[in-house]
C-alpha cells in the first residue's frame, strides 16, 4: 500500500488528521466488510409525505387526449370544417406548420361515457381504466414547450430542454434515497406496440450533473433483465464475491488519494450489482404469482409486455424501489388515429387498471403515486387520418399517494387546442410530485456551475392543490 502513499502534501494530510482519519477508518472497516453505507437521501422531508414511491406509466409518442380523456362535443359538430384561424394563427404546429388549407377539424374518433360516482368522462377505448374513475385525478390542462418527441421527453423528464440534466427519477433517488438494499433506487422498463415506435434514449433516465449512482437502471423485458446478471459458467457466488472484493479494494486505495465521488459510485455499484445477482432473478420470475393475479394483469411471464411490466412495477415497489418508470412506445399516430388509438389502448388499458387495483388491494396505493401520460398530446386538426404533435393542451392522470380521486382538473377550449382553465405546466407537475413525496421544490437544490439547480427550474412553479386529497 506504501506505493500509493509517496511523500506528498495530500497523503501527509490524509494520514495525519486524526479526526478525519478516525471517520475514514470507520467507513473503511464497513466498506471492507462489504457493508457499504446505504444512501439515505440528501434531504430530510420538509413536511409529512403522502407518497414514498412513484410509478410513472409513460405513454411514449403522445397519446391523443381527444380520443382518450378529454371529451370535446364541439369538435364533433365541427368535424370536417376549417379550424378557426383565431385559434391556430401564429401557433407552433409540428408537421402541419404552414399548411393553412389543411387545418381541418377532426372530431373524436371514439365515444366517451361517464363512469363512477364522479361521472368522469372517459373514452370507450379504456373499459378498464374507466373502472378507476373514482380513484384517479384527470388533468386536462397540461402544457409543455417541446413539440418533437425526444426534446419533449427530455423536458417532461428533466424540466428543461437542455440535454444532460438530471431526470426526475434521479432527483428523487438523490433526494430521498432508496429503501431497497438489493435493488437500484430507480428502475426503467420498456415495452412496445400499437403504433409508430419512437426510440427512447437512455439519457432520459440519466443523472446528469448528479452523481451517476442515482441514474436509472434499465431492466430488459426479455432474456436477462440486466446485462451480465448471471455468472459465467464455472464462476460461483464465492468466486464472484472475491472478484468484487478485490476490485473494490483497489478502488478504495486509489480513492484515499483522489477522493473522487465517481470512484465512490463505482464501489457502491459493484456492491449493488453483486447483490442484484441474487435479488433480480427472483424479482422477475413471475411464476410465483397466483394465476388470478397474472390473469388480472393480462400478463404472461417473459412476454415483455406492458402488462407484465406493470406487474413487475408492483413487485419493485414492494421491495422498496423509489422511482419506477415504464415506457410504452406506441402512441405516435400521425395516420390511422382511430384504429391506432384503439390498438394501443388495448395493450395498456388492462395493465394500468390492474396495477392501481392491485396496489389498492394490498394497501400500497395510499403511499404509491401512480402517474399515466405522455410527452404531449395531438392536434384537434386532422393530419390525413391521424393527428399531429400538440403542446398547448393535453392530458395525464394521477392516482394514490395523496391524490384526490374522482376529479377532473382544468380544461382545454372547446376544440381541445389551448389549455384555458387551471393550466398545469410540466414544472407544476414536478412541484406537485415532489410535494407529495414530502419535498418543497423551492428548497430542493444542487450546486452546479455556481448555481443552485432545481428540477422545477427558475420560473415560478406551483403545487396543483386541486388534485390533492
Amino acid at each position: 500500500m506504501n506505493f500509493e502513499y509517496q511523500l506528498s502534501r495530500r497523503a501527509f494530510i490524509n494520514s495525519s488528521t486524526v479526526g478525519i482519519g478516525a471517520a475514514a477508518l470507520t467507513q473503511q472497516l464497513f466498506a471492507e466488510a462489504g457493508l457499504e453505507q446505504q444512501w439515505e437521501g440528501a434531504v430530510k422531508p420538509h413536511h409529512v409525505a403522502k407518497a414514498k414511491t412513484v410509478i410513472f406509466l409513460c405513454m411514449a409518442g403522445g397519446p391523443s387526449h381527444i380520443e382518450t380523456l378529454d371529451y370535446k362535443p364541439t369538435l364533433i359538430e365541427m368535424d370536417g370544417k376549417p379550424m378557426p384561424k383565431s385559434i391556430t394563427e401564429g401557433q407552433p404546429i409540428a408537421q402541419l406548420q404552414g399548411k393553412k388549407d389543411a387545418l381541418v377539424c377532426m372530431g373524436p374518433q371514439h365515444k366517451f361515457s361517464r363512469h363512477g360516482k364522479s361521472g368522469q368522462m372517459i373514452s370507450d377505448v379504456f373499459p378498464n381504466i374507466a373502472k378507476l374513475a373514482d380513484d384517479i385525478a384527470i388533468i386536462n390542462s397540461m402544457t409543455t414547450r417541446q413539440i418533437n418527441h425526444d426534446p419533449a421527453h427530455t423536458f417532461m423528464n428533466t424540466g428543461t430542454q437542455i440535454s444532460g440534466r438530471p431526470c426526475m427519477g434521479s432527483w428523487i433517488n438523490y433526494g430521498l434515497g432508496s429503501v431497497s438494499k438489493n435493488l437500484p433506487g430507480f428502475v426503467v422498463l420498456t415495452s412496445v406496440g400499437g403504433g409508430q415506435s419512437q426510440p427512447i434514449a437512455a439519457r432520459q433516465w440519466h443523472s446528469g450533473f448528479l452523481p451517476s449512482r442515482f441514474q436509472g437502471v434499465q431492466f430488459h423485458s426479455k432474456g436477462d433483465p440486466v446485462l451480465y446478471v448471471s455468472n459465467p459458467k464455472g464462476v460461483g457466488r464465492y468466486d464472484q464475491r472475491a472478484v468484487v472484493d478485490a476490485v473494490n479494494s483497489l478502488n478504495r486505495i486509489r480513492n484515499r488519494v483522489v477522493a473522487d465521488p465517481e470512484i465512490d459510485t463505482r464501489i457502491t455499484q459493484y456492491e449493488m450489482a453483486f447483490r442484484m445477482q441474487a435479488s433480480v432473478p427472483e424479482l422477475v420470475d413471475l411464476r410465483d404469482e397466483p394465476k388470478e393475479v397474472l390473469e388480472m394483469y393480462g400478463a404472461e411471464p417473459g412476454d415483455g409486455s406492458f402488462a407484465s411490466n406493470c406487474l413487475l412495477a408492483r413487485r419493485l415497489a414492494e421491495r422498496g424501489v423509489r422511482f419506477i418508470q415504464l415506457y410504452h412506445r406506441g402512441w405516435d399516430h400521425h395516420g390511422g388515429v382511430k384504429k391506432g388509438v384503439e390498438t394501443t389502448a388495448k395493450l395498456v388499458d388492462q395493465g394500468s387498471w390492474a396495477l392501481v387495483e392491485d396496489l389498492k388491494r394490498r394497501g400500497m396505493l395510499k403511499d404509491t403515486l401512480v402517474v399515466w401520460g405522455g410527452e404531449f398530446g395531438r392536434t384537434p386538426m386532422a393530419q390525413g387520418s391521424g393527428r399531429d404533435h400538440h403542446i398547448k393542451g393535453f392530458t395525464l392522470w394521477m392516482a394514490g399517494g395523496g391524490i384526490k380521486g374522482g376529479v377532473t382538473h382544468g380544461a382545454t377550449d372547446d376544440f381541445g387546442y389551448n389549455a384555458v382553465k387551471d393550466v398545469v405546466t410540466v414544472h407544476d407537475f414536478h412541484a406537485t410530485m415532489l410535494h407529495l413525496l414530502g419535498i418543497d421544490h423551492n428548497r430542493f437544490t444542487y450546486k452546479f456551475q455556481g448555481l443552485d439547480m432545481k428540477l422545477t427550474g427558475v420560473e415560478k412553479a406551483s403545487v396543483v392543490k386541486g388534485i390533492l386529497a
